[in-house]
């Protein structure tokens, strides 16, 4: 007779796969069902709508080529929207990380009057809407002659991200030994040669997490790209361009739905490139007695 301790092992080892198959299912079939309509003919669409599967053979990838042609040959212009995201989000994520990391390191290592009070400042940042600030920085970019420019789009993005990147660095390096730091310091070690020698390696998965957040704020933002940059479809970003195909009367769905995996699928292919770096404790073995 099985005892209870087998019974509950191998019924919670069952339940987790359980479980497990419907949070995949859960979570992949939305995408999988987009992917699908985009390869779908509209006329198929039209025909049979709550079809979730048709054969190969009818699949099509002339959706795609509408989504990404250039506007004036009739397509969409995705391409290029793609090419404005991408040069805003890595710019974003190039300056918020290059200001981030010294203001998190001198939190955490460098005792000075305030440092706590600085530290909950920067989280007040948040307790403002988006909505609330969208009028000030308007006029204020307009003077500034910012308005329809990537550039001014892309430092509207570093003063959002730039507090919670210190707060989530903060609380990562907070973790690493100071004895590991120290040691270096008695071997010669500037204080600059310390952070970018032990203390960057060290912090690899926190900057890389926090560069793929600041990445998906930049890249899927919305608001502030529409009030700078509405008038000039040529610096438009991929989030401006989708909308504009969810409110096209005219534009078929398959095409919103292609342009929605064009949207996505970066994203995707940056997470699962950084996932090692992500779940990788690179502070084992750092201090050792």
């Amino acid at each position: 007779m099985m005892d209870r301790d087998t019974f509950e092992t191998r019924l919670f080892g069952v339940l987790r796969w359980v479980v497990l198959g419907l949070l995949a299912v859960a979570t992949l079939f939305p995408f999988a069902y987009m992917v699908l309509l985009s390869v779908r003919p509209v006329e198929d669409l039209l025909r049979d709508p709550g079809a979730l599967w048709t054969g190969f053979s009818e699949w099509t990838v002339s959706t795609y080529a509408d989504v990404l042609r250039p506007a004036e040959d009739g397509g969409q212009g995705m391409l290029a929207l793609l090419g404005n995201s991408a040069l805003v989000s890595f710019g974003t994520v190039a300056a918020t990380l290059l200001v981030s990391i010294p203001g998190a390191y001198a939190l955490t290592r460098l005792r000075f009057f305030g440092r706590r009070q600085i530290h909950a400042l920067f989280l007040a940042v948040y307790l403002f809407p988006s909505v609330l600030l969208a009028v000030p920085l308007f006029v204020l970019f307009t003077k500034l002659g910012l308005r329809d420019s990537l550039a001014g789009l892309a430092i509207v993005y570093i003063a959002q991200t730039v507090p919670v990147s210190i707060y989530l660095l903060r609380n990562y390096l907070a973790t690493i030994p100071e004895s590991v730091e120290e040691a270096a310091a008695i071997d010669g070690c500037t204080r600059r040669q310390i952070l970018w020698r032990v203390t960057l390696p060290l912090a690899g998965p926190a900057i890389m997490a926090t560069g793929l957040y600041v990445f998906m704020i930049a890249w899927n933002e919305f608001l502030f790209a529409l009030l700078f940059l509405v008038e000039d479809r040529t610096r438009w970003t991929v989030s401006l361009g989708l909308a504009q195909l969810s409110n096209g009367v005219e534009v078929p769905k398959t095409v919103l739905m292609a342009g929605s995996v064009v949207l996505t699928v970066p994203i995707v292919i940056l997470f699962y490139a950084a996932q090692r770096m992500l779940t990788e404790g690179l502070t084992s073995g750092a201090e050792k007695t």
